[in-house]
């Protein structure tokens, strides 16, 4: 099975605030995450003029925002601890912008229709990570084709529910397979469950090769509230267990292990059904 990615989303849990954004690196690294990814967008550019005339809870999204003078420097943190970083783009401009720092693009789920999007993040020639919350199989093959078509390579779907936080029994996990079947890529699981269960479910039952969470530090993030992120301590437990739960799969031959080999004497004979082996009871 492939090793598991852990993305550690940062979205607009930032606060505008640079100490606070290395400090999310430090802490994806601490965690055991292997990327840490931003966003970058403007709420001018994000929301139809309509939307922002009539109403003020869009407009305050400004403070959402993350400047873009703090890209080049959290992606050397990201490298220095040993991270892929990312971000997301929300403008055609973003692309590239982004595209000096980025290991890899990923496009939200919001975003999936707006194929020019798709195609720009293409013809860089750097991996995608695609989340498809919201969409029919029809959209989300509109997408893939074009991220094809725009000559882009090393694509990875994320199943998605765009709902937060997303209640277990909605998550359809199953669904992971059915993209990996008809995409014929990697496929993996955006959470907004904060769910053990369900991530759990994702990656043993439902190989899941990706698992992008939102991170906040201690609960005050602009989007702690709304109940679809985690905390640090919680997330170390559940990446570790993961990890050590896929590393007892093994390779599926079935031999001693190494540790029973001292054990494998001591077993019953059977000329007389007595431990240990006649071979060494004298010794």
């Amino acid at each position: 099975m492939k090793p598991v990615e852990f993305v550690a989303e940062i979205a607009s849990n930032h606060n505008q605030d640079l100490d606070r954004c290395i400090e999310f690196v430090d802490i994806a690294a601490e965690v055991g995450c292997d990327a840490v990814k931003f966003q970058l967008f403007k709420v001018d550019q994000l929301f139809a003029p309509q939307i922002l005339e009539r109403s003020e809870t869009h407009r305050s999204r400004k403070a959402w925002e993350l400047p873009f003078e703090f890209i080049p420097v959290l992606a050397e943190r990201a490298r220095a601890k040993g991270l892929k970083f990312s971000c997301t783009p929300f403008y055609l401009d973003a692309v590239e912008e982004l595209l000096p720092y980025v290991d890899f693009f990923k496009i939200a789920s919001y975003e999936l229709l707006w194929l020019d999007l798709i195609a720009a993040c293409g013809k860089t020639g750097k991996p995608l990570v695609l989340s498809t919350g919201m969409a029919t199989m029809d959209e989300i093959s509109s997408a893939v084709e074009c991220f094809g078509h725009s000559g882009g390579e090393g694509l990875t779907l994320l199943h998605c529910v765009s709902h937060y936080p997303a209640a277990a029994e909605e998550c359809n996990l199953t669904v992971i397979d059915t993209l990996r079947k008809q995409f014929l890529c990697d496929v993996g699981w955006s959470d907004h469950s904060v769910s053990t269960a369900v991530v759990n479910r994702a990656v043993h039952h439902c190989n899941a090769t990706m698992v992008e969470f939102h991170l906040d530090i201690e609960g005050h993030g602009a989007e702690f509230e709304a109940g679809h992120c985690w905390l640090p301590d919680k997330i170390r437990d559940l990446i570790g267990d993961i990890r050590l739960g896929l590393l007892a799969d093994g390779n599926g031959i079935k031999v001693p292990a190494e540790s029973e080999q001292a054990e494998r004497p001591w077993r019953a004979d059977p000329v007389d059904g007595l431990r240990p082996l006649k071979s060494i009871r004298e010794s």
